[in-house]
């Protein structure tokens, strides 16, 4: 049985596996876009950029206010701080695994 927790870690994957996402996640680093300035970059419709505001927004990763017709988003990082210490895991087996190449290279010399 899949678990609730893993279900939104995949769902933060999937959205910062697009590159387009990840550039708009990029944008709202700088502060509060409209879903038109985030599709600006990229020459895309409204439609289009709302497909892919919809996946960052369902991942948590971005948060959208509707003002009448204006839809105003925000960046939401905290539910990186999930994947990253997911990924934190491997850092270690990886790190673990260098230190004692780097000891079995300077044992050998």
């Amino acid at each position: 049985m899949v678990k609730q927790s893993d279900q939104h870690l995949d769902a933060v994957f999937a959205a910062l596996a697009d590159p387009t996402r990840r550039a708009m996640l990029q944008q709202l680093e700088q502060g509060p876009c409209n879903v038109g300035e985030l599709a600006e970059p990229f020459a895309m419709s409204f439609a289009g950029a709302s497909k892919h505001v919809k996946v960052l927004e369902k991942a948590g990763l971005l948060i959208r206010e509707v003002q009448g017709r204006k839809h105003h988003c925000r960046l939401n990082a905290a539910p990186m701080a999930e994947a990253d210490a997911w990924l934190q895991r491997y850092r270690l087996f990886w790190n673990g695994k260098l230190d004692a190449l780097e000891q079995a290279l300077k044992d050998g010399d």
